[in-house]
């Protein structure tokens, strides 16, 4: 089980700790032949724990045992190469504030966390989603190609997430998304996997679920409106987030007075909004993207019967862009709560207010969106994965074993992360529940709106 060779030295104790912690699952499930499957529901597992262990004896180092049993292959990274993940996030177009941002978490991550067992990390050139379909299917068509690829962290758009995550988890890749928010992708929360989940998909961000109770909650408890409607654009992220708020305010005792679609290209929303007045909702929520959600906000308070109607929209909106627009002043939006204090990242010992500072410092703004310290984490957690399911060969490759590094996220609890603690279930969600509503003062201030928190629930 045991032996020495030489080996470099690990920049961070942390890694070596990684797989001095995984030797405890290793003996119990590492000869089990249901390794390569699916986790039944509810079955519970225990993650490795992180203890520091000495991080060289003299000129020595054990090596240990790895997670997994070769059941999805193995990938060799040769000496002189590097490890290679991939970033699979909407980086251009309408959308590209709410991927660039993850994109760019992941190469600070990468920085941050240093190699893995000496060897070097690549991103490789970021990929688009486009926050599509279409866009998912392509970009996954070229990450599959390459089988020295171990992981991807993506997609940013849900959408692109249901053609992406089963190309990419059945060539024996993970999926680690830290935008991704359908139910559809993972379950019900309830033990009822989504029509779209695939195994092998994991993500930091949170349940949509989460997002459509709580601002469900907030209507109909805190503002004391008792009629709602929704419209979605037939994104499953769109779609099932407004499906996750209305049934939410009539399990409240709420009137949901309309539920309608436009599409992604709708420039003229008078039609569907038209429809939406015949039931004179007292809010209408519209969780899609721009630019529809810019005409939307424009041309509702113009539509007879919604003059007086609140406007709400989610973390698909909730970006600088969107709030500079003066016709957005006044709504609510609701997203995940980006209050993270000193949360600290435990593999690469970074704080939230850390990877801020270098993200401003390296990329001259902000980020846009709020999802950056998910797309961070997943990259964390990634790492760790690889760390725990491989090990230095005697020629001196690394061996990274595509189960092993399933078996480690499967186990994931208690995980500190950016966004704080950060545990995966039988379907993948990892992420926490926490979402927030915020309201939307000024056009002038897009940065201090998005901190303007008036409303919080959720999960852990």
């Amino acid at each position: 089980m045991f032996g020495t060779r030489k080996t470099s030295r690990f920049r961070i104790a942390f890694k070596t700790a990684v797989v001095l912690a995984c030797l405890a699952l290793v003996l119990s499930a590492c000869g089990d032949d249901e390794d390569s499957a699916a986790p039944e529901a509810g079955t519970e597992t225990t993650a490795p724990a992180t203890t520091v262990a000495p991080e060289e004896m003299g000129e020595e180092v054990l090596v240990m045992e790895h997670l997994g049993d070769g059941s999805l292959g193995t990938v060799e990274v040769e000496p002189g190469e590097a490890v290679q993940i991939r970033s699979l996030n909407a980086i251009t177009g309408d959308v590209a504030f709410f991927g660039l941002p993850i994109e760019r978490s992941v190469v600070l991550a990468i920085a941050d966390y240093g190699q893995v067992h000496g060897f070097d990390v690549d991103m490789g050139t970021g990929l688009d989603d486009l926050c599509s379909n279409d866009g998912g299917q392509a970009a996954a068509q070229i990450i599959v190609a390459d089988e020295d690829v171990v992981g991807v962290i993506g997609t940013s758009c849900s959408g692109a997430a249901t053609a992406a995550a089963p190309l990419i988890t059945d060539a024996g890749m993970v999926l680690i998304s830290g935008g991704n928010t359908s139910p559809a992708l993972t379950s019900d929360l309830a033990g009822t996997p989504g029509p779209n989940y695939s195994y092998g998909y994991y993500r930091t961000a949170h349940n949509d679920l989460f997002q459509g109770r709580v601002m469900a909650e907030f209507v109909f408890n805190e503002l004391g409106i008792t009629t709602a409607a929704a419209i979605h654009d037939g994104d499953p992220y769109t779609q099932g987030l407004a499906k996750a708020f209305t049934d939410a305010f009539a399990a409240l005792g709420g009137d949901v007075t309309g539920f309608s679609a436009v599409n992604k290209e709708d420039t003229d929303m008078v039609p569907v909004l038209t429809e939406i007045a015949a039931g004179s909702p007292g809010a209408l929520f519209f969780p899609i993207f721009q630019p529809a959600g810019d005409f939307i906000a424009e041309q509702a308070p113009g539509v007879s019967g919604l003059e007086g109607t609140v406007l709400l929209a989610a973390d698909g909106l909730l970006n600088t862009s969107y709030l500079a627009l003066s016709q957005t002043e006044g709504m609510y939006f609701s997203g995940p709560d980006t209050r993270f204090g000193q949360n600290v990242n435990a593999s690469t010992g970074k704080s939230a207010q850390d990877f801020l500072a270098a993200y401003e410092s390296e990329y001259g703004e902000g980020p846009a969106a709020p999802f950056w310290a998910h797309g961070y984490d997943a990259t964390t957690m990634l790492l760790d994965a690889i760390t725990a399911a491989s090990y230095v060969s005697e020629d001196g490759s690394l061996m990274v074993d595509r189960q092993g590094v399933r078996q480690y996220l499967d186990n994931v609890r208690n995980y500190q992360g950016l966004i704080g603690v950060i545990g995966c279930d039988d379907f993948g969600d990892c992420g926490s529940g926490k979402i927030t509503v915020v309201h939307h003062a000024s056009s002038d201030d897009p940065e201090a709106s998005m901190g303007n928190v008036v409303y919080s629930g959720g999960g852990n």
